[in-house]
């Protein structure tokens, strides 16, 4: 990390794409004091509500916070929802491309009490609603594709990333020469290969193995490295593994585990968008993978120390690199 001045200027001149489902995150702050009469449930008294981007906005809230420009591309309803999502992505210079579709803007709504989470209550449409057809994907993103020096798939599962999208945007970036990276959702199958970066969890990266969870054993590591590469003919593996850090991986061999960065840990939500927008921004930077997981981890660390959905500014990562070394 010696070298994180140079790579945040390095950062600061990319330009990355991201295409997947976009949401808003809206949470309600209060607190509880008396059981309902009406039911045996708490009695919520709202202090506040706030609002910021969630889903694949919030990774491209990620990287514009740590300094990148960022075009996000997905579905955004002409709605309320859809309204305050595109003010918060515009106001932080998000450009913005809205994919067709008959749905409702994806909004989950967390409950807080005293800073824990109550609840949550999510707004959403059928997958269907939110698809697109690959000729679709091709009249929309093929430019933005060949400006940006990365594109992010970001899936959560909610129905705008497809085989057919996945394949064609692959080849797209393929044939420009940009990075391209996915974070999968295995119980929303994508046929994808020959992409640069793949960020599944412990769980996620043993589903989509084909490997059943072993709680008393250790990790296999080994095994499920080798196993993602002959699937999915991806160049780099990073499997985030939560309080134990990060294991990567290139062309299906183990290269090492770096320990988690976070020294407290106040709320995980969209930890995973920081990891990967880390990952991504220093790769695309130039570093290598174990500089970019470290460059990563660092950045999920100073996240998941903050409540709610948040995101790193390069001074943050400054000021808390400093003060661990």
């Amino acid at each position: 990390m010696k070298q994180l001045p140079a790579l945040l200027r390095k950062i600061a001149k990319l330009r990355i794409l991201v295409i997947g489902d976009v949401m808003l995150d809206h949470y309600i702050w209060g607190d509880a004091t008396r059981i309902s009469p009406e039911a045996p449930v708490p009695v919520v008294e709202i202090a506040r509500d706030t609002w910021t981007a969630g889903g694949a906005a919030n990774v491209a809230l990620n990287l514009a916070s740590l300094g990148a420009q960022c075009t996000v591309a997905g579905f955004i309803g002409d709605d309320e929802a859809g309204i305050r999502l595109k003010r918060l992505l515009h106001e932080k210079g998000i450009v913005t491309v809205t994919t067709p579709g008959t749905g409702a803007t994806i909004v989950k709504t967390r409950v807080l009490v005293q800073n824990q989470q109550l609840c949550r209550l999510d707004r959403e449409s059928p997958q269907p609603h939110y698809a697109v057809t690959a000729a679709q994907a091709r009249s929309l993103f093929t430019a933005a594709i060949r400006a940006a020096d990365a594109v992010i798939l970001s899936d959560y599962a909610k129905g705008i990333l497809s085989d057919a999208l996945v394949a064609g945007v692959t080849r797209i970036a393929r044939a420009a020469g940009k990075l391209i990276a996915l974070d999968p959702k295995p119980k929303h199958p994508l046929a994808f290969r020959d992409l640069d970066l793949i960020t599944p969890n412990k769980r996620e990266a043993l589903q989509l193995a084909g490997m059943e969870p072993a709680p008393h054993l250790p990790f296999p590591a080994a095994e499920v490295c080798a196993r993602l590469h002959r699937r999915y003919r991806t160049r780099n593996l990073v499997i985030t593994l939560g309080e134990e850090g990060m294991l990567l991986s290139s062309r299906g061999k183990v290269v090492k585990t770096i320990p988690t960065a976070a020294r407290e840990v106040f709320d995980v939500s969209g930890a995973g968008d920081t990891a990967l927008a880390g990952l991504v921004l220093a790769l695309a930077a130039g570093a290598s993978l174990e500089q970019a997981a470290h460059f990563s981890n660092a950045a999920s660390g100073v996240v998941v120390g903050k409540l709610g959905t948040a995101t790193v500014t390069p001074e943050e990562l400054l000021a808390y690199v400093a003060h661990e070394s």
